[in-house]
């Protein structure tokens, strides 16, 4: 797929996510929040973000993931950049040394290694927020594990992730970058054979429990943050999907249990395969996936 195409999907998407900038009022008319009145919109190969300068870092990053997408060609840079397209200064090196914080990944280098650009801006710092070490290093990153799996069962997804802001944060660095006390993520299959939601906040903190327990309806985040995440859905579509999740429509096979030894428990092939499962129709399955049994996360069950 080639970037300039990427490149205008990603367009569209920051739109069908959370696209509130130079808008006094989302779509329900409840006033959008004082942090997301002088956000800047920015666009990379990868991702859409709202930068937020008051706290060094995005109100929120959105993208759509494809289980094509999930096979990473490029490795990991581990090259940390300020972000060019933020005119007035991104966080940097300097903010987080000696702090005691990740820098955490909002938009995770595993959805982005299918290109070279798009693993570089990964590691921008406009893309990152100051994350307690284990659960950057744990929860947060079976959340991200979570986000690939359903990219690969369902196809497609768009993701939309970020920090929760609130008032009495915490700052680290030169620059004041603000250390979020939790933060959300929310995934959308907007693929049939069913539609469906679900979102997660988990606080910054290291977490034994399951990845399950966090679970939340968008409503929920939205309440959290102030954002309106699918504005362009029909009203009737955007009510359910929001308002409602079922947590038996998603896999949860890896991540039923403690946090502790999540990731040693996963089991994939090395390429995605169509399942072998068959529909109520008689047909077979469409879904993809990288578990062993050849089968998605339906089927399985």
């Amino acid at each position: 797929m080639s970037l300039c195409f990427k490149r205008l999907r990603f367009l569209f998407v920051a739109v069908l996510f959370a696209f509130i900038s130079n808008a006094q009022q989302n779509h329900t008319g409840i006033e959008i929040p004082a942090h997301q009145a002088n956000e800047k919109l920015i666009s990379h190969a990868g991702y859409t973000l709202s930068y937020n300068e008051k706290y060094e870092q995005a109100n929120w990053v959105a993208y759509e993931l494809t289980s094509a997408e999930t096979n990473s060609i490029y490795n990991r840079t581990n090259k940390f950049l300020i972000d060019p397209k933020v005119i007035t200064g991104s966080a940097e090196n300097s903010d987080y040394a000696g702090s005691g914080y990740d820098r955490g990944h909002l938009a995770p280098a595993g959805d982005l290694g299918w290109s070279a650009q798009s693993m570089i801006e990964s590691f921008y710092y406009s893309n990152m927020s100051p994350q307690v070490p284990s659960f950057n290093r744990g929860i947060w990153k079976n959340a991200e594990s979570f986000t690939r799996e359903a990219a690969i069962v369902n196809n497609a997804i768009y993701v939309v992730t970020g920090p929760v802001f609130t008032s009495n944060m915490t700052t680290i660095g030169p620059n004041k970058v603000a250390v979020p006390h939790s933060y959300y993520k929310v995934i959308l299959d907007y693929l049939e054979p069913e539609l469906k939601a679900i979102a997660f906040v988990i606080p910054n903190q290291a977490s034994q429990l399951p990845l399950k327990y966090f679970a939340v309806s968008i409503d929920d985040v939205e309440q959290l943050t102030g954002l309106d995440f699918f504005p362009l859905l029909p009203d009737n579509e955007e009510s359910k999907l929001e308002s409602h999740f079922d947590v038996n429509l998603w896999s949860w096979q890896n991540y039923n249990h403690s946090n502790k030894s999540t990731t040693s428990k996963i089991k994939y092939t090395s390429t995605s395969v169509q399942c072998s499962g068959t529909t109520k129709k008689g047909e077979r399955c469409k879904r993809m996936t990288k578990d062993s049994s050849g089968k998605c996360a339906q089927h399985q069950n």
